[in-house]
């Protein structure tokens, strides 16, 4: 199915339409959910959670718009929402649990946690999706002159912080 025709058809679709839904973008909001929660488990947890919520709110999806577009703002809320479980478990336990994932290594995985969900999703989004600050206005809701300013943000904070903590990039950057 085209991705025209899955935005026409997905508010009134059934379970086929979801599943071309999935297949369609299950992968790039799995990478976009791992790149926002730093953990593979939970990211595939938060890509279900996703489409759950998108199948049970289909009928408030409006024809016409972007599935791609209201998809990544649900996974991004979900996301956020275990985030917060996250920590308020961690505050009851005092005791954080880490899972390991071979998909980032540890030297970037410590940098981008020291960028908020937010940086960390936009950053994902524009370096690793290509996503264009129009797609980027629709799903975070926020005009592209502010999402440039917070990209450039915490490009230079992640920057920082991999120079700080990592010779490797020092050395990149003096070999400029």
């Amino acid at each position: 199915m085209e991705n025209n025709d899955l935005d026409r058809e997905f508010a009134s679709g059934g379970e086929d339409e979801l599943r071309c839904a999935i297949e369609l973008y299950g992968r790039p909001l799995l990478r976009y959910c791992h790149s926002i929660l730093c953990d593979y488990n939970e990211a595939q947890d938060a890509v279900q959670v996703t489409f759950i919520k998108a199948y049970n709110k289909r009928k408030s999806f409006r024809s016409g718009t972007s599935l791609s577009a209201w998809l990544y703002r649900i996974s991004y809320t979900t996301c956020i929402d275990i985030l917060r479980r996250k920590k308020v478990l961690f505050l009851v336990s005092q005791k954080q649990t880490h899972t390991s994932s071979n998909l980032i290594g540890n030297d970037l995985k410590k940098a981008l946690l020291t960028l908020t969900p937010t940086e960390r999703a936009l950053v994902f989004s524009r370096i690793i999706d290509e996503k264009s600050y129009v797609e980027l206005e629709s799903i975070y809701q926020t005009s592209t002159a502010t999402l440039r300013k917070r990209y450039e943000r915490a490009k230079t904070k992640l920057a920082k912080v991999l120079k700080e903590t990592n010779p490797y990039y020092l050395r990149l950057e003096e070999g400029k």
